[in-house]
């Protein structure tokens, strides 16, 4: 879903300046999330936008936003729309960073030399959950859109990972339910729980309450016996066959969740090695824990 900011609310968020935010620990502080819902309540229909945001993520048929914000992004400087897009956030849940090495956005630019189908690649980002191997995953992903591919390329792409698991055969179904996957490598986290290895892709009775831990990557890099590749194969497929794609404009903020949606991103145009790193597609991560959560998540 795609929700546009009315033009009143646009006018009032633009006179707001929200104040920096705190951490505690890897995590944003209560006391900076109450501060800024109380700036951005305060606004015309914020309250409105923020239930529309809410429903689509989490409502019957829902999994995936994106907030179009490209006039707030135009109106105002680097740090204040940041701290804004941070409001919003937090109307869904805790915003957190994993790493601690990096800030709570991390930046993601692009790396000709990099593996191409990393986040930083320029390749084919075929579909994923984030932290797939940590036992507690991140509720929810989102990405900021700063810069575009100047040259059309990195489509993002998403796929309903419930709607894709119940077109497989129960056979199938069975097998991701093992204890049988593995991809990547546990270091250096925060707020994910420990390394689960191995996984299974379905880990819950109810699919509703699990994550599908899903990449595609494991299917080329992670030894599997073959018939659990296979199973997770078909999942693959069914994934690209249920995929929507849509092209990030300069302000927009897309949140997925992760126990609902899995993501990815086409490849790069050719030619990023002639684009100056400065005016390459770039991206700002965040990641959201669901409030359920705080007390073990903190």
């Amino acid at each position: 879903m795609f929700i546009d900011i009315p033009n009143e609310l646009e006018t009032d968020l633009i006179d707001r300046p929200l104040p920096p935010w705190e951490l505690d620990g890897s995590f944003l502080a209560q006391s900076s999330m109450e501060e800024y819902r109380t700036e951005l309540a305060a606004t015309p229909r914020f309250e409105e936008i923020a239930a529309t945001l809410r429903h689509a993520l989490t409502g019957e048929g829902g999994g995936y936003a994106v907030l179009r914000l490209g006039n707030l992004a135009k109106a105002l400087s680097g740090v204040r729309f940041q701290r804004l897009v941070t409001g919003f956030a937090a109307e869904v849940a805790v915003p957190f960073s994993p790493f601690p090495r990096w800030p709570l956005w991390k930046d993601i630019g692009v790396k000709v030399d990099k593996d191409p189908g990393k986040s930083s690649g320029i390749g084919y980002n075929a579909f994923h959950m984030d932290l797939v191997n940590g036992t507690r995953p991140p509720d929810y992903t989102t990405l900021l859109c700063v810069r575009p591919d100047p040259l059309g390329g990195g489509t993002s792409i998403l796929s309903d990972a419930h709607a894709a698991v119940m077109r497989l055969s129960e056979d199938s179904r069975a097998l991701l339910t093992e204890l049988a996957y593995h991809y990547g490598t546990f270091f250096d986290l925060y707020g994910v729980g420990e390394e689960y290895k191995p996984f299974p892709i379905l880990d819950g009775s109810d699919l509703d309450e699990g994550f599908v831990r899903f990449t595609a990557k494991m299917l080329t890099r992670s030894e599997l016996s073959p018939p659990h590749a296979e199973a997770a194969r078909e999942l693959a497929d069914e994934l690209v066959r249920g995929q929507v794609s849509f092209m990030l404009q300069p302000g927009d903020y897309l949140i997925v969740n992760q126990r609902r949606v899995l993501h990815g991103r086409e490849a790069l145009h050719s030619g990023q090695e002639t684009i100056a790193v400065s005016d390459r597609r770039l991206l700002l991560q965040l990641f959201l824990r669901a409030r359920a959560d705080d007390g073990s998540a903190a």
